[in-house]
């Protein structure tokens, strides 16, 4: 390049989307008679911060500080008297300091007992060799660039010597940024509030009561991995003492599944008048609406079974989802495998219905893949076999203290981050 940089593309110049190894400024070396005065000088009357006071493995101390904006480190060392180092103490350091009131800044330091070599300079400032302040002539060898401004010197207790200059373009692009931070901190805290909105929305879409049955203990629960979420589950009262039983899995994450979880659900309890003696209907209408209001890309996973409180009978539909599962009295388990393919994605789409008659002692439980995918720290899943095992640990639990022990068992199995959401139903059928 022949050209200097000049301060407003310098104060707006970062690396992010850069390609290639990080490189950047470690640090600048000042060097100083005594670290603790030059410490208290720097932290007190100039208001820059501590960045390191460590003691290295050579037995030197490393003490270093950075301005308030945090944009570079000034290392303080201190050399032995008797070396070349000792010698460049007192002397300009080529460091230029940058800020948008060089005059407000001048008068506090003075104040604070800093050392000025002149007044601040109201001038055209030409940019030399690194650090300095004079008239010099571009490296491309036509005329100096330059910039109009405020200068001004000062030192430090050693006598070290900085430049304090205010530029107009990086006055202007300073406010420039401040305007665009601003702008950002309000948008986020718009996101954040309408987050906190679509949380509170989608809590109560979530059962709000239970209706009661003779026959059959239930409960569930949502342990989200965002703040909301894509899995979702539900007990519809069909009337006539049957009850549905609703699991589900949108694809997706986050707000975008928040919302798709919102339409099926309203699809589902509008359509679940239907359901009280033809389910396959209730889910082919299901399926089309959802297909009809949804993206070409966006299906669902779906287990819907309806419980019969006289019977005991179980129908069920299982939509491309986990297979539920039921563990017998004579702790055996039988799966509620798949009977048609997933939600949203055909329009011309089947169902089939499958049914099991539940006795006193069963357990019925469907979960969300977010139980059996999750994972430990060597790449393990929780898996099916895992799960089957916890049912048997704790089938003799009520329905919620055995969804709470087993999300329990799932969590010390897998402590990091949850990356899906965990949704389990757990019904136990209780003697007529």
């Amino acid at each position: 390049m022949n050209d200097l940089l000049s301060p407003e593309r310098a104060a707006s110049r970062v690396s992010v989307g850069r390609e290639g190894p990080f490189l950047g400024i470690h640090a600048v070396v000042i060097f100083v008679r005594d670290q603790d005065k030059s410490l208290r000088f720097y932290v007190d009357k100039l208001g820059f911060d501590l960045a390191f006071d460590a003691l290295l493995q050579s037995g030197e101390r490393w003490v270093a500080v950075a301005p308030p904006d945090g944009s570079a480190v000034l290392s303080l060392v201190a050399p032995p008297p008797d070396s070349e180092e000792y010698k460049l103490i007192g002397r300009a350091t080529g460091v230029v300091l940058v800020t948008e009131d060089v005059i407000g800044t001048y008068q506090k330091w003075r104040r604070r007992g800093v050392q000025f070599s002149f007044a601040p300079r109201l001038r055209r400032v030409r940019y030399g060799h690194p650090g300095s302040v004079q008239d010099p002539v571009s490296p491309s060898g036509g005329q100096p660039s330059a910039w109009g401004g405020v200068f001004t010197r000062f030192r430090d207790v050693d006598g070290n010597s900085f430049a304090l200059i205010g530029f107009d373009e990086v006055n202007r692009e300073i406010e420039t940024q401040r305007r665009r931070i601003a702008e950002k901190v309000e948008a986020e805290r718009r996101a954040a509030q309408e987050l906190e909105i679509a949380t509170q929305v989608q809590a109560r879409l979530f059962p709000q009561t239970l209706p009661p049955l003779r026959t059959l203990e239930y409960a569930g629960a949502c342990f989200q991995a965002r703040q909301v979420g894509g899995d979702y589950h539900d007990f519809l009262d069909l009337g006539r003492g049957r009850l549905g039983l609703v699991i589900a899995d949108i694809s997706g994450k986050g707000i975008a599944a928040a919302l798709l979880m919102a339409n099926l659900q309203a699809n589902l309890r509008g359509q679940c008048a239907i359901a009280l003696d033809q389910p396959e209907r209730l889910l082919r209408s299901v399926n089309k609406l959802f297909y009809e209001n949804t993206s070409d890309s966006a299906y669902a996973t779906l287990f819907f079974a309806e419980y019969d409180d006289g019977t005991g009978r179980l129908r069920y539909g299982n939509c491309g989802h986990l297979s539920g599962l039921v563990l017998r009295r004579k702790n055996e388990f039988e799966r509620l495998e798949s009977t048609c393919t997933v939600l949203g994605l055909f329009k011309q789409w089947e169902c089939s219905i499958a049914e099991r008659q539940l006795f006193p002692g069963d357990t019925v439980v469907l979960y969300t893949d977010g139980v059996t995918e999750s994972f430990n720290d060597a790449g393990e899943e929780f898996g099916e076999r895992r799960l089957t095992e916890a049912v048997k640990k704790y089938r003799e639990l009520s329905a919620q203290a055995m969804i709470a022990s087993i999300v329990d068992e799932l969590r010390r199995f897998s402590p990091q981050e949850q990356h899906d959401d965990i949704t389990v139903i757990v019904g136990k059928c209780r003697s007529q």
